[in-house]
C-alpha cells in the first residue's frame, strides 16, 4: 500500500488538508507507516489529477488558503480495489537495526547512546498511544483499535528486548572486530 492509498483511506473519515493528514501519519500511523509533506502533497496532487479526490481552497486570515481534500466516488472505488489484497506486504525498515548490525564497528559509548535514543523513541511512541487512548478508543473503528494495539505490542516487545539484551552489544571485549567480512564467512 502506498501513500496515495493511505491518503484515500484517511479521507474516508472526512475532509482533510495535507497538514491534517501529516498529523495523522505522525500519530496514528507513526509506528508503522512514515510519510512526510514531501510524499503527502505529491500524492494528493496525483489523486486530484486522477479525479480520486477533490480539492477546495478555504481562505484563512493572514495565511495562504487552506486546501481541503475530499474523496470522490471514484476514489472510494480505487480504495476498495486496493483493500482487496489478501496478502499485503509487511515490511519494516529500521535504520536502528541496520546500525546495530554493525555494532562490532562501534564503540561501547556509541552503542549505549544509540540504544538509549531508541528506548527514548519507544517511550515517546508509547506516550502518543496513551494520549490516543484518552480519546475513548471504544468509539474507534475496530481496525483503528487493532492497529493501535499492534503498535503498542511491538513497541513494548522492542523495549523489553533492548532492555534484556543490550549487554550483547555493550559487554564486549575491548578489541573490536573491524573486519566486517568476518561476520559473513
Amino acid at each position: 500500500m502506498d501513500v496515495k492509498t493511505v491518503c484515500l483511506g484517511l479521507l474516508t473519515q472526512g475532509p482533510a488538508s495535507g497538514y491534517d493528514l501529516k498529523k495523522t501519519f505522525e500519530s496514528t500511523f507513526g509506528h508503522f507507516f512514515a510519510a512526510g509533506f514531501g510524499s503527502i502533497y505529491p500524492a494528493l496532487g496525483t489523486l486530484a489529477e486522477a479525479g480520486l479526490v477533490t480539492c477546495t481552497e478555504v481562505p484563512q486570515d493572514g495565511k495562504p488558503d487552506r486546501k481541503v481534500y475530499r474523496i470522490t466516488d471514484a476514489g472510494h472505488e480505487a480504495l476498495m480495489k486496493a483493500l482487496d489484497n489478501p496478502a499485503p506486504a509487511h515490511k519494516i525498515r529500521s535504520e536502528f537495526l541496520a546500525m546495530m548490525f554493525f555494532a562490532h564497528l562501534m564503540t561501547p559509548e556509541q552503542i549505549d547512546t544509540v540504544l538509549g535514543s531508541r528506548l527514548a523513541a519507544i517511550e515517546s511512541l508509547l506516550d502518543k498511544l496513551d494520549e490516543l487512548d484518552m480519546n475513548d478508543p471504544a468509539e474507534w473503528p475496530a481496525g483503528t483499535r487493532f492497529v493501535a494495539g499492534f503498535g503498542r505490542a511491538m513497541a513494548t516487545a522492542g523495549k523489553k528486548y533492548i532492555e534484556e539484551h543490550r549487554t550483547l552489544l555493550t559487554d564486549v571485549p575491548e578489541t573490536r572486530d573491524t573486519d566486517a567480512s568476518s561476520a559473513f564467512g
